[in-house]
């Protein structure tokens, strides 16, 4: 029984010295991790050092048999204390960073970290238990037992700890080249299915949307509160329909409302609007905030925009009474508003300049819109970073090139762009510029992204908007004296395009 207390003893001593060690080096990755299980940010801070040094005093606790059983105490007290917030975290249908072993090993909580925790507490168990019950003569002393074993005993003992280590290690690490490995065919074949689906006559110029003239996807959608609505119900009234695409965590789209109640009121008899949206989690709370809006439709998940080709919001198009595609698709809420003059007959019906970019997913394209003049000072607000601490842009752009990413949790297409946004952060390209994120949403839905990047906070979307970007994810990068850089970035390619420029991209784009 002694060579399996001292064996357990250091297993734990390894586990708890690794976790802490390796938390101690990534504290702000530990600090977030804490709050998105739950701890309170004012909390996280602090206990995102507290954690990792009390693990490493555990570890060293379990080499004197003195204080092994307080550490396997304490030890255990620590693993249930994970074990009941992976628990409650699972039972709400979350599955945050468990960040266990900081860098080392990071990986949502599942099934998995739940059982290997447990087992660690049976194993500390065993270990305050046996330590309790020792005979107290020096028995279970590592030196002790150690000068009862035959010296080929002890040899063979360290060798066979040795492979063990060393077969762990090339484990650990083949499963990481694999997971590695996997990710990067998943993008290959991501890539091969972009190629295969874009027409052989695209190009960089190619109209957003489906071509003018082609018959208009059909949909049949609930409304805000139930109704059925279909593309049929709409186009009844004999009149053009303006499917305008939204997103519940879309700032620009959110400020576009006031102005959509506007034009359902004043156009009615020339033009039918109707907005599709997202349902899910934010659907409760579009219903308060776009109160006034009728035909507010909602899609599961992305199913109607990518039939119409959408790759960002807000994107508007018009559907001629007969069923045909009316327009081009607009972008952005500039473009929006152009449109709607247009098909109301303010504007001539004319294709509205806008330069095009690719979208995110399926090679389709959308509008960028140019922003603000390359060459222009950017601005310079301040803001509030996720621990509450302002942040002045004048004092960031001094440090270096700065691509200043429009961003929200809630966004559907941000989401899709995040493993990306993570693997460029993960691996910079060689003097990458420094990412500065400005979001809407909560301090924890923010925190629970799991970026590395400085994140401020403006849920209205008045910092974009005084970027001239029109919508999320959008970016804009501004050279070291604070001046524009590059025209926005609309959508997931963009924008992941503008992070992985060369340094001299200032002077090529003023070119």
């Amino acid at each position: 029984m002694i060579p399996v207390f001292l064996l357990a003893r250091v297993v734990l001593a390894v586990v708890f010295l690794t976790a802490g060690a390796a938390k101690l080096l990534d504290r702000e990755g530990s600090r977030k991790a804490l709050a998105e299980f739950g701890v309170p940010v004012l909390l996280a801070g602090p206990l995102g050092v507290l954690l990792p040094v009390v693990e490493i005093g555990v570890a060293l606790s379990f080499i004197p048999t003195v204080l092994a059983r307080w550490a396997a105490l304490a030890a255990v007290t620590l693993l249930l204390l994970f074990v009941a917030g992976i628990a409650t975290n699972l039972a709400r249908g979350r599955r945050p960073d468990c960040h266990c072993f900081g860098q080392l090993h990071s990986a949502p909580a599942g099934g998995w970290t739940l059982v290997r925790n447990l087992a660690l507490a049976g194993v500390a168990g065993f270990v305050a238990w046996y330590g309790w019950h020792d005979r107290g003569d020096g028995s279970a002393d590592w030196m002790s037992w150690t000068q009862d074993l035959p010296a080929r005993w002890m040899a063979a003992t360290i060798f066979a700890a040795a492979a063990a280590g060393v077969l762990f290690a090339q484990t650990w690490f083949l499963l990481h080249l694999l997971r590695q490995h996997g990710r990067l065919l998943l993008r290959l074949e991501a890539l091969e299915a972009r190629v295969a689906q874009a027409p052989l006559t695209s190009s960089a110029n190619s109209p957003a949307g489906l071509p003018v003239g082609v018959a208009a996807p059909g949909f049949s959608l609930a409304g805000l509160y139930g109704e059925t609505i279909t593309l049929e119900s709409l186009r009844a009234a004999g009149k053009p329909v303006l499917l305008l695409f939204s997103d519940p965590g879309c700032g620009a789209c959110e400020a576009l409302f006031p102005d959509i109640a506007r034009w359902q009121r004043d156009h009615a008899a020339k033009l039918t609007i109707a907005v599709i949206d997202r349902a899910g989690s934010a659907s409760e709370k579009a219903k308060g905030q776009k109160r006034g809006v009728s035909h507010v439709l909602l899609q599961k998940e992305w199913e109607i925009a990518q039939a119409y080709q959408v790759a960002g919001t807000p994107s508007a198009v018009i559907v001629r009474p007969d069923g045909a595609v009316g327009s081009p698709l607009a972008a952005g809420s500039e473009e929006i508003r152009r449109l709607v003059a247009q098909a109301v007959g303010m504007l001539p019906l004319v294709p509205a300049h806008s330069v095009t970019a690719n979208g995110h997913g399926g090679g389709h394209h959308h509008a960028t819109p140019t922003g603000r003049s390359v060459g222009e000072h950017a601005p310079t607000p301040v803001l509030l970073d996720l621990g509450g601490n302002p942040v002045a842009f004048a004092d960031a752009y001094p440090h270096g090139p700065t691509v200043v990413l429009f961003w929200h949790p809630d966004c559907g297409f941000c989401t899709r762009m995040l493993d990306d946004l993570k693997a460029w952060e993960a691996n910079p390209p060689e003097e990458a510029p420094q990412l500065l994120v400005v979001s809407g949403g909560s301090v924890p839905a923010n925190e629970r992204l799991g970026l590395r990047a400085r994140m401020v906070l403006d849920d209205r979307f008045e910092t974009g908007r005084a970027f001239a970007a029109t919508g999320t994810p959008s970016a804009v990068l501004v050279d070291r004296t604070g001046k524009i850089a590059s025209p926005v970035a609309v959508g997931a390619p963009a924008v992941l395009t503008l992070l992985k420029r060369e340094p001299n991209v200032a002077e090529g784009l003023a070119r």
